[in-house]
């Protein structure tokens, strides 16, 4: 039997443009986290430009847009004049007594005359964690992750979050952000890549939110196997039981990418991974199966910052249309 080439494919930037699905949730989710506060309808909006969020998710070491989310009002949380944090243990009562007393001016000031305001702030406040937003970004969504809540609302809109949580939303009620997802990658591309190859996906998402474009856009029937964040979970909590040690299996771990290599019946003939991020390239290079890492930058909103940062992490080579994807794979 002829051997093929497996080609695994991130979904967010590669697959599918969440430019103003994620991306923009990330953005919505930062703005509506200070909505109890006074002088929130003064703040700029947007609250600040995409290449900016794009430069500060690009550093890595991000395991998916909550992540992203949390580390974003961490940011903006330093401008801030803020009152003493209120003490409860209940983490509602915490977050609205607190954010109702925030004082907005230094923030909208900020905003409105720094171009770049997360990425300075980045430089400015490193690393820091601030013990209040990083409480409100514990357990999951109707448990006190507060964070995580907004986000979920806002992506999944009212209807898909109440069939989800079996809740109401307390800060989005309108349609959602996943409504506003676009195929990157023609169909009749992915048709022609899957009849000499292998494809698969390997994700960050939720398997319910990479379950949505792929019904919606047709396009399971191109991809012999799909792994998610669940996929990482599980076997985070299998390590956990079994050897009592905790470790993070998403990118950049390669864990995915050669859960994808061993579950094939054949080996592959090469193996190569298509993402958009750092991370992609550094869990290809981590790989056992020695994947080729593709940076792809077709929707990026900084191509050339990107392209740095992909061939900084390892990318064996960075394309910016599928036709290069196509070129290159039949190269190799």
């Amino acid at each position: 039997m002829q051997t093929k080439k497996l080609i695994v494919f991130d979904m967010d930037g590669v697959l599918i443009d969440v430019s103003r699905s994620y991306r923009d949730t990330v953005r919505q989710t930062a703005k509506l986290f200070f909505k109890n506060a006074p002088a929130y309808k003064k703040l700029p909006e947007p609250l600040f430009a995409l290449t900016d969020l794009a430069a500060v998710k690009q550093s890595g070491g991000l395991n998916n847009d909550w992540d992203l989310s949390c580390l974003v009002i961490n940011l903006l949380f330093n401008v801030i004049e803020k009152p003493p944090v209120y003490e409860s243990k209940d983490p509602w009562d915490r977050y609205q007594e607190t954010i109702g007393q925030c004082n907005l001016t230094a923030l909208t000031e900020f905003l409105k005359s720094t171009p770049t305001p997360l990425s300075t702030l980045r430089q400015k406040v490193g690393a820091s964690k601030n013990p209040f937003i990083y409480g409100l970004y514990s357990g999951d969504v109707a448990s006190g992750n507060i964070i995580k809540q907004i986000f979920q609302e806002v992506y999944l809109g009212q209807t898909l979050f109440e069939a989800t949580y079996g809740l109401t939303p307390k800060f989005y009620h309108g349609e959602g952000f996943n409504h506003r997802e676009q195929l990157l990658i023609d169909n009749r591309i992915l048709e022609d890549l899957a009849a000499n190859n292998i494809l698969a996906i390997a994700t960050g998402r939720p398997r319910t939110e990479a379950d949505y474009p792929l019904d919606h856009f047709d396009l399971r029937k191109y991809f012999s196997e799909i792994l998610a964040l669940e996929d990482c979970l599980k076997e985070e909590e299998k390590i956990s039981k079994t050897e009592g040690r905790k470790i993070s299996l998403s990118k950049p771990h390669p864990f995915m990418l050669d859960a994808i290599a061993s579950n094939q019946k054949n080996p592959a003939e090469k193996y190569f991974y298509v993402g958009d991020m750092p991370d992609d390239m550094v869990a290809a290079k981590k790989s056992q199966a020695k994947y080729k890492g593709i940076g792809f930058i077709l929707a990026a909103p900084d191509k050339e910052s990107l392209k740095k940062e992909l061939l900084r992490a390892g990318a064996d080579t960075i394309i910016e249309d599928i036709e290069q994807l196509i070129s290159f794979i039949g190269s190799e």
